[in-house]
């Protein structure tokens, strides 16, 4: 009777090994949608946009867009900027807000 072997059963050398790929770094649009989902978790108020994305040496920097205090008329809301920072993983670093503003004010130019 002859018995058919898989190629694995007849070679048992070992397989080299790998070595674990290194974690893809997030893309623009990741960073930004990681920055927000994570600061969302640290603060009372929902992200209302993304206003920057910088690429840095070891992650990324987001200037994220907070409705902090919502009025009527809404062109007097209360809105900030928070930098946040993530790394190479798209995990927070740090963040702080740089800026408070109403939404109806212009910018300094």
């Amino acid at each position: 009777m002859i018995t058919l072997m898989h190629m694995a059963e007849r070679d048992p050398r070992p397989s080299p090994t790998r070595t674990s790929p290194r974690p893809r770094s997030p893309k623009p649009a990741e960073a930004a949608r990681h920055a927000c989902e994570q600061l969302a978790s640290l603060i009372v108020h929902e992200p209302e946009g993304v206003s920057g994305v910088a690429r840095h040496e070891d992650g990324w920097l987001v200037s994220v867009d907070v409705l902090e205090v919502a009025r009527i008329p809404d062109t007097t809301s209360l809105l900030a900027t928070y930098e946040v920072r993530i790394d190479e993983r798209g995990e927070l670093q740090e963040y702080r807000r740089v800026r408070r503003y109403r939404r109806g004010a212009a910018d300094d130019a």
